[in-house]
């Protein structure tokens, strides 16, 4: 039996629930905050709502030489469904890449909690089931470093 391989990142955003919840429903949002570091996002279909297909490209910049694609030398394509969906508190996107690579395979569940708190929202992001041949603390880092993208979409 394989070990269920997860990471959890939590940040304190400056912004309503209400506000960061909009930015996961919204294709053009989601492509410029989703994006870690110096990665751009296309969107190549996106139904925001529960049970609705999306279908998106994380595109490395020309040149990054220290992470190769998953799908190709610079992209991680991946396409998803909003699992769940509870209005300003919880998303829940399954997702899978799109690789040659088994080591990128299967299902992975991306849950994020808005926590409402003074002066804003805790965002938790879980990612569980994270494929073998994705380094945890590369998952890590790059839900960190959305969560700041995040964080400057919507003000906070």
């Amino acid at each position: 039996m394989a070990t269920r391989r997860s990471t959890t990142v939590s940040r304190f955003i400056a912004a309503p629930p209400e506000r960061i919840y909009r930015a996961f429903l919204d294709a053009d949002a989601v492509a410029t905050w989703l994006p870690p570091g110096s990665m751009r996002g296309i969107v190549h279909a996106f139904e925001g709502r529960e049970g609705g297909a999306f279908s998106m490209s994380l595109v490395y910049p020309d040149n990054e030489t220290s992470q190769p694609g998953k799908t190709s030398d610079k992209t991680d394509r991946f396409e998803g469904r909003f699992a769940r969906l509870v209005p300003d508190e919880r998303i829940v996107w399954a997702t899978a890449f799109e690789s040659d690579d088994d080591s990128f395979a299967g299902e992975m569940t991306v849950s994020t909690t808005l926590s409402p708190v003074n002066g804003g929202t805790d965002v938790t992001m879980v990612c569980d089931d994270i494929p073998a041949g994705i380094r945890l603390e590369d998952n890590e880092e790059g839900c960190r470093l959305t969560l700041g993208n995040l964080s400057a979409f919507v003000g906070g």
